[in-house]
């Protein structure tokens, strides 16, 4: 690790920790595996730090501004998309919401629903349309009808 990268390290690591963001070194770490590829921030170049970091500005620019109209938590413009994301994730038997968010981190590396933007909810949303589509094709037409021992429905 070169004496340029340590600045830019603190810095990665401050946005990462700021009061708007308040990432786990888990998720700093997912975030930049999910950007650059590479599971070690020591392993990161210049142009791949300045690539997070930029990200992480990112993020945190979008919390700023979703605090200022914010009534429950969350990206005001998107709590119609977050709702319909909530009722699919139910169809899907999905229990926790730490599922959905493993999910955003996957797809977007966003470590939230709440922080997603209205792009990345209606991909999302389309996502999980199709994931409860092949799962009701799989259980196939009849999945919900009780079928008792004598043959009756």
């Amino acid at each position: 690790m070169g004496k340029t990268s340590q600045p830019l390290i603190k810095r990665m690591w401050g946005i990462a920790k700021c009061p708007e963001l308040k990432l786990t070194d888990e998720e700093l770490h997912l975030i930049v595996q999910a950007h650059t590829g590479k599971d070690s921030i020591r392993t990161l170049n210049k142009r791949e730090f300045q690539t997070v970091i930029q990200v992480l500005g990112s993020m945190k620019d979008s919390v700023k501004k979703s605090e200022h109209g914010k009534s429950r938590g969350g990206n005001a413009a998107t709590e119609n998309q977050r709702k319909k994301i909530y009722k699919l994730t139910q169809e899907l038997g999905w229990e926790k919401p730490a599922r959905v968010n493993g999910m955003c981190r996957r797809m977007f590396g966003v470590s939230a629903l709440e922080w997603m933007n209205y792009q990345q909810c209606a991909k999302l949303i389309e996502a999980l349309k199709s994931m409860v589509k092949r799962q009701e094709e799989k259980e196939g037409p009849d999945a919900g009808l009780q079928v008792d021992s004598d043959g009756q429905g």
